[in-house]
């Protein structure tokens, strides 16, 4: 049934152009070239932050960051094994769900870590994906508060999985 629900899709949305008489291949056309050209605006600045997270990740940066990050975070209550989601979450959501995985691999699902990685993944954003994205496509360059905004966002939702693990399931 499931794999029926695109075609479906797609076919009434052709039969409603049909109906009202609009030239469907037409429009079709005109939307994918206005999809390439946003698409054109947007790559460079998507190609650049995962340039630089590519180049955090193989200049061994980010294990760094983690290492220097982990002490603090362990006296705070936040597990360690989960430090390298965490930070990576707001730039990747594919990356950040492997390392989530990761966690569950080692840690388990049901563990402290686990629990907390699963709130954390549900409760965050991918801030500087998205900044990068929707900002980049409309060209706005002074992001200052929607950065800082962002971090903070980002620093209540650690915050926030623990304690809601801690109150709710530990």
């Amino acid at each position: 049934m499931m794999a029926l629900v695109m075609p479906l899709f797609a076919a009434a949305i052709v039969l409603f152009g049909l109906i009202r008489r609009v030239a469907v291949f037409d429009v079709f056309i005109r939307g994918a070239k206005e999809g390439l050209q946003a698409l054109a605006g947007i790559a460079p600045t998507l190609i650049g932050l995962l340039f630089a997270v590519g180049l955090l990740r193989a200049s061994g940066a980010a294990d760094a960051l983690c290492t220097f990050v982990a002490p603090a975070a362990e006296r705070l209550g936040f597990p360690p094994e989960i430090i390298p989601m965490a930070l990576l979450r707001p730039v990747s959501g594919s990356g950040s769900t492997a390392l989530l995985l990761s966690v569950f691999d080692e840690c388990g699902p049901d563990s402290f870590a686990g629990q907390v990685a699963s709130v954390l993944a549900g409760a965050s954003e991918t801030t500087f994906y998205a900044i990068t994205l929707y900002f980049g496509a409309i060209r706005v360059k002074h992001i200052r508060h929607t950065m800082l905004a962002a971090i903070a966002a980002d620093l209540t939702a650690w915050v926030m999985s623990v304690v809601t693990v801690r109150l709710f399931f530990f």
